[in-house]
C-alpha cells in the first residue's frame, strides 16, 4: 500500500502531459478549421495549414520525448505513445507534411509548383522555432514536476554513435520512410494511417538510440535548435543534408533505377 502514495504523483504528471498534447492537437484543429474558413489564396492557406501542422508535430514530440526520459526503463511505454500520437498526426495533418523533406519530395517528382514549395518550406522553419519558444512557455507554467524549460531545452546530443554511423541512419529512416509514403498511396486512408504510424513506431525503436530517428529537419530544428547553435556543421549534415539525401536516392531508385530495370528485363524477354 506504501507505493500507491508514491506513485500516484507520476500518474498524475503523466496525464497532465497527455492531456497537453490531445489540448495542442484540438486547437491546431481549430487553427486549420478557421484558416480553411478565412483563407482563400492558395498561398496564405498552404503556408496556415503546413505551420499548423509542424507546430503541432514539434510541440507534441518535445512532450513525448519528456515524457520518455522520465520513463526510460519502460521503452514499451514511449513506443506506445508514439503509435498513437503518430494516428492522431496521420487522421488530422491529412494534405500537409510537417517534414520538409516531404516537401522536397513533392517536388521533385513534379507534384508542387517551386513557389508553393518555397512557402511550405519557410512555413515549416519558422513554425519549428515557434513551437519551440511556445513549450518553453508552457513548461515555465510548471504543469508537472520535470516541465522546466532551462533543463529540458539545453543541448542533449542526441547522437550516440559515430558521424558516419549517424548518417546512414538518417539516410536509411528517410529512405524507408518516405519510400513507405509514396508507395502507400494507393492504400486505403485508414489502413494507411495504421501502416505509417507503425513504420514510425520501428525507426523510432530501430534508430532511435542513435541519432533519435528524427529524418526531418523541421522536427531536428525544434528539438535540438542549441545543438545546432553549438555544433552547426555536425547537425546539419546529420539532421538536415542526411535525410535529404535519402529523399534523393529514394526518387533515383523509383523514378530511375527501377523503370530502367525493367524496361531491360523487357527488351530482354
Amino acid at each position: 500500500m506504501s507505493a500507491q502514495p508514491g506513485l500516484w504523483p507520476q500518474v498524475r504528471d503523466t496525464c497532465t502531459s497527455l492531456g497537453l498534447m490531445l489540448s495542442i492537437v484540438l486547437f491546431m484543429g481549430l487553427g486549420r478549421v478557421i484558416a480553411r474558413q478565412q483563407l482563400h489564396r492558395p498561398l496564405a492557406h498552404a503556408f496556415a495549414l503546413e505551420f499548423l501542422a509542424t507546430f503541432q508535430l514539434c510541440c507534441c514530440t518535445h512532450e513525448l520525448q519528456l515524457l520518455g526520459a522520465q520513463d526510460s526503463a519502460h521503452p514499451t511505454w514511449t513506443l506506445t505513445l508514439i503509435y498513437f500520437f503518430s494516428l492522431v498526426h496521420g487522421l488530422t495533418l491529412v494534405g500537409t507534411s510537417g517534414n520538409p523533406c516531404g516537401v522536397m519530395m513533392q517536388m521533385m517528382l513534379g507534384g508542387m509548383s517551386p513557389e508553393m514549395g518555397a512557402v511550405r518550406l519557410s512555413s515549416q522553419l519558422v513554425s519549428a522555432l515557434c513551437s519551440r519558444y511556445c513549450v518553453s512557455a508552457l513548461w515555465n507554467l510548471g504543469l508537472t514536476k520535470y516541465h522546466f524549460s532551462e533543463r529540458n531545452l539545453a543541448c542533449k546530443n542526441p547522437i550516440d554513435s559515430d558521424l558516419p554511423q549517424a548518417i546512414i541512419t538518417e539516410v536509411v529512416c528517410s529512405f524507408i520512410f518516405h519510400s513507405a509514403l509514396l508507395q502507400f498511396q494507393e492504400v486505403r486512408t485508414k489502413l494507411r494511417i495504421h501502416l505509417l504510424a507503425a513504420l514510425i513506431t520501428f525507426l523510432a525503436y530501430a534508430g532511435g538510440s542513435l541519432t533519435g530517428a528524427i529524418f526531418n529537419p523541421a522536427l531536428a530544428l525544434s528539438l535540438h535548435f542549441m545543438c545546432f547553435d553549438e555544433a552547426f556543421p555536425q547537425f546539419f549534415i546529420v539532421y538536415w543534408l542526411a535525410p535529404s539525401i535519402g529523399i534523393l536516392l529514394m526518387i533515383l531508385m523509383f523514378s530511375f533505377f527501377l523503370p530502367w530495370l525493367h524496361n531491360n528485363n523487357t527488351k530482354k524477354e
